[in-house]
């Protein structure tokens, strides 16, 4: 399913990264198809340990105001489908084409009506060639490939692979599925 359109800001700052060669190196293990669906089981308990690190890395953007002094910038609306939502993406471009666990590119919050919550990470990497119907780039976090190669999602964005990571919202479809059914914007 595709998802909705962000915004522009978030794929200009994307396209920056790519078109910059600031793509990280991928991680070993390039898996199977295009739009391979990572799940949860043995290779996530495997990650555990860095999930762990990665979380207390993040937990101070408890408070959304850490992450704005960060360099963590939001997009305008909070990124819903009829699979789930993924929320409120806050991209920090200084962070984009790296792929280290404990400094994610981006931070996933959901609006509540005391302000945004903290509920996510995820990590974005450009396509080294950009061709969606090649996969041999295709990093991996925590034991998961990352989902992709995708078109990206509005104009500027390029082919790329990402991964959700829920650390701070149970999401019942699994802790790396891009959509989470138990959130709402």
């Amino acid at each position: 399913m595709k998802r909705p359109l962000r915004a522009l800001s978030v794929s200009t700052a994307l396209a920056a990264a790519a078109v910059t060669g600031l793509a990280a190196a991928p991680s070993a293990g390039a898996h199977d198809s295009p739009g391979h669906r990572p799940s949860a089981g043995p290779r996530a308990a495997a990650g555990e340990a860095e999930l762990a690190s990665v979380r207390a890395a993040t937990a101070r953007y408890h408070r959304v105001e850490a992450a704005l002094a960060d360099g963590y910038r939001p997009s305008p609306e909070c990124a819903a489908s009829p699979d789930g939502v993924m929320g409120v993406h806050y991209v920090n471009p200084a962070r984009l084409g790296s792929i280290d666990p404990r400094r994610p590119a981006i931070l996933l919050y959901v609006p509540t009506e005391n302000g945004p919550r903290l509920a996510g990470v995820e990590y974005f990497q450009a396509d080294a060639d950009q061709d969606p119907t090649t996969d041999d780039d295709r990093p991996s976090l925590f034991g998961q490939p990352f989902d992709g190669p995708m078109p990206g999602h509005e104009p500027g964005m390029p082919v790329h692979y990402d991964l959700h990571v829920w650390l701070w919202a149970h999401n019942p479809a699994g802790t790396f599925a891009p959509w989470n059914p138990a959130l709402s914007c």
